[in-house]
């Protein structure tokens, strides 16, 4: 049975909706006693979880059986934050008349990082993701609620053609709306009435690990939970642009060494060996402490230093960022113990609250809960990449001027590499395949 399951989520282009897009069908290949659904709506604002909990509930849940029987887990727990009220009582209903006994409950308290998925599995199981390592290494698997509505499709042959998008800010009207994979972000903006403001930035994502894109001639992918309208001037556009060199200059003569960034972490507060103060401290010329720097091997990136703990208004995660980057052109690996670290005695004190974040971040005036608009949104034009997933790029298999359907397979996963499949998202003809992304006309 899990080889028929694995192969149909990879026939259908699975990825993972909450994250980087690991192939679903790789990450579900694997023999587990427990399996999450991972709807906490980490990031702020972001409304997509909730809403396919409140209306496609029964479809995620499919999915979910799915999962289940491929790792032939016993236990699969769908979590969510207590607030969304309306979603907790959908799912509750739900448990109460599974017939399997395999379905569980589980309330997440509204803090952040709720959704990371080394915190979510010490939250429900008690158990710790070892340094490094992945919830496999403990008998879990973490699935988001989109992936898990994605792979009950997968189980009918329609494949991964379209996602769920929370579109909210200074924008007319914020929605979560479902479009095709590969809709211009433009174009979604003007479904949804344009910006408010003349002179705006698009965060793709949250606003934590979220990117500023460079316009909005950009498309949405597989990956893309959120896009969140902002004057260039707001704290969370500024933060995610700053030139590399600056905060190098910043943090050498800003950095009082608080260690605030770590009292925080929320890694080292499962008791991985990440100081990002030490980090911080590592850009001096005057500190040499090669196994400090090794440590930001182990940051999930996540912001909480950045935007919530530093008094000084520093970037401890650009930095740890800049410095694994060279870590791994170099080739360094962290080599942990795999084993169960022990978690920091304060941990359970030292959460976010959510809403003091959102103060923080200066964007609870933008936290309305939306719903789906009344009418459909269709483009008349997508651009597709090829790469919208980790691993390989998928190989192009179409040319211009071919005419597709919907659901058509356009990329294939290298031979031997780690990748997914892409698949058209609209019917019309192929106008491009230059640059790794396959561009589709209605016209």
């Amino acid at each position: 049975m899990r080889e028929q399951i694995v192969e149909k989520v990879k026939n259908a282009g699975v990825v993972g909706a909450g994250g980087a897009g690991f192939p679903t069908h790789v990450k579900i290949n694997a023999e587990v006693d427990t399996v999450l659904v991972n709807g906490a709506s980490c990031e702020p604002l972001l409304m997509s979880d909730p809403y396919i909990m409140e209306h496609e509930l029964d479809v995620m849940i499919e999915g979910l059986q799915a999962v289940l029987d491929a790792t032939g887990a016993k236990r699969g727990v769908i979590c969510i934050k207590g607030k969304h009220k309306k979603a907790v009582s959908t799912i509750k209903e739900a448990v109460a008349k599974d017939t399997t006994g395999r379905l569980e409950f589980f309330e997440l308290k509204d803090f952040y990082p709720a959704g990371d998925e080394q915190v979510l599995v010490r939250e429900v199981t008690g158990r710790t993701v070892p340094e490094a390592g992945i919830p496999l290494q403990v008998g879990v698997v973490v699935s988001n609620t989109e992936s898990l509505y994605n792979i009950a499709n997968a189980m009918k042959e329609i494949p991964l053609t379209e996602r769920y998008v929370t579109v909210t800010g200074e924008i007319a009207q914020d929605m979560v709306v479902k479009v095709p994979v590969g809709t211009i972000v433009s174009d979604l903006l003007a479904f949804a009435g344009g910006a408010k403001i003349s002179d705006y930035r698009v965060v793709d994502g949250g606003p934590m690990v979220g990117r500023v894109l460079p316009d909005t001639d950009q498309p949405v992918t597989k990956t893309t939970s959120g896009l969140i309208v902002l004057d260039p001037e707001h704290n969370v556009v500024k933060g995610k642009i700053k030139d590399p060199e600056a905060i190098k200059r910043m943090t050498g003569s800003i950095c009082c060494q608080c260690t605030q960034c770590t009292e925080l972490c929320p890694r080292h507060l499962l008791g991985h060996a990440i100081q990002p103060h030490k980090l911080m401290r590592s850009l001096s010329s005057l500190v040499k402490d090669p196994e400090a720097v090794k440590t930001a091997l182990l940051c999930c990136e996540c912001g909480a230093c950045e935007k919530f703990a530093c008094p000084m208004g520093l970037s401890p995660r650009e930095v740890n960022a800049m410095i694994r980057k060279e870590l791994m052109k170099e080739g360094i690996r962290w080599s942990g113990n795999g084993e169960e670290p022990e978690n920091h005695p304060m941990r359970e004190t030292r959460y976010i609250p959510t809403k003091r974040l959102m103060q923080r971040l200066d964007i609870l005036k933008y936290d309305t809960h939306p719903g789906m608009p009344e009418e459909t949104f269709v483009p008349e034009r997508v651009a597709i990449p090829l790469a919208q997933h980790i691993g390989a790029p998928a190989t192009c298999l179409v040319k211009e001027g071919d005419r597709v359907k919907k659901g058509d397979f356009i990329g294939e996963i290298p031979e031997k590499a780690l990748g997914a499949r892409i698949h058209a998202s609209i019917d019309g003809v192929v106008t491009s395949t230059e640059g790794g992304v396959v561009k589709i006309s209605r016209g």
